[in-house]
């Protein structure tokens, strides 16, 4: 008998994947919810924390190391150094997205 991955529960402690699985998880949920909830500002008001969610995962599943930079540097106010620092985590974030954009295209 052959088993499948696909019916195993996922006790993996690989991050990575359970980025995936929370991404997965979100993207139901924001579906669920647009399908409950009738498209108007209701709408958008009850499932924009799901849609920021999601997209939010989505760019830490795409670009890792950079989303952390942005995250650790542009958390708070600091010395100029730490802006220019957080300016740059920015830009590598973007350009890491727009190279993946170019690549799906």
């Amino acid at each position: 008998m052959e088993s499948s991955n696909e019916d195993q529960p996922v006790a993996d402690s690989n991050p990575r994947l359970q980025r995936r699985n929370g991404c997965d998880r979100l993207h139901r949920a924001l579906t669920d919810c647009h399908r409950r909830i009738p498209a108007g500002l209701s709408r958008e008001a009850a499932c924009s924390h799901l849609n920021r969610s999601l997209a939010q995962c989505l760019v830490v599943e795409a670009c890792p190391s950079e989303s952390e930079a942005v995250r650790t540097l542009c958390s708070s106010a600091g010395t100029a150094l730490k802006r220019q620092q957080c300016r740059d985590a920015q830009l590598s974030l973007s350009v890491c997205l727009a190279r993946l954009q170019s690549q799906n295209s």
